[in-house]
């Protein structure tokens, strides 16, 4: 007579039950996210606002929010218009014809609002952006139109703080780029936490900025200095 073997339970280890887990989810992000393949109408991104203001719990057809769905929309082409950007061509213009200026140049208190890429709601503050010249200068306007390029998109201040220096770096090829941003974030203010009034400060530095912490001080200094503020 023949034993009965029975069959031994399957045993998956942790690892690969979350692997799978991660490709099923990717799988159904996959075919949910329609974006992915195709931008959405206009016509498909009111019904999600609508479906938005259901979700809160108010009614989209009322008087006053009959037309928030369009408003909506249009306001988002203006909130995240960097997308259409691109930082590399703001600064193609550079002037040579300096007298030989290789001195720090900065620009400080540049205004920017942008939306925290976790909760799409905005962070507000300013950028500080100084560089050392190599070949010449580049408009003083052209730094602010690269801090809205990056600030007008779903982003996180760390990155943002990284993309100014990395496209300053890279276009202009300066001796050394440094970039101070300060901002209050409305996900900590308005939500969980609910601290107003905190401010985050991120900083990235190349070239010279990098290799001398004498530099970063002179930075900081020129940022940060009251009596500079007032002789200004």
């Amino acid at each position: 007579m023949n034993p009965v073997v029975k069959p031994s339970a399957l045993v998956v280890s942790p690892a690969a039950a979350a692997s799978a887990q991660a490709s099923a989810s990717a799988h159904m992000a996959s075919q949910n996210d329609q974006f992915l393949l195709r931008q959405p109408t206009r016509e498909e991104a009111e019904a999600a606002v609508r479906t938005l203001i259901l979700w809160a719990g108010d009614d989209p057809s009322r008087e006053g929010l009959l037309d928030t769905p369009k408003r909506v929309t249009k306001a988002f082409k203006e909130f995240y218009k960097g997308y259409d950007e691109d930082a590399h061509d703001i600064l193609d213009r550079v002037f040579e014809e300096v007298d030989g200026y290789s001195d720090i140049v900065l620009v400080r208190d540049i205004p920017f609002y942008s939306h925290c890429e976790h909760h799409l709601v905005p962070f507000v503050g300013k950028s500080h952006i100084a560089y050392y010249p190599s070949k010449g200068v580049v408009g003083l306007s052209k730094l602010a139109r690269v801090v809205d390029t990056y600030a007008r998109r779903m982003q996180t201040q760390e990155t943002m703080t990284a993309q100014i220096a990395n496209v300053i770096d890279e276009v202009l090829q300066p001796r050394g780029v440094a970039v101070l941003i300060e901002a209050e974030h409305m996900c900590m203010s308005m939500r969980g936490v609910q601290k107003h009034g905190s401010s985050t400060i991120t900083t990235q530095y190349r070239g010279v900025f990098e290799k001398e912490p004498a530099e970063q001080v002179k930075f900081f200094t020129m940022v940060k200095s009251p009596s500079l503020r007032m002789a200004l």
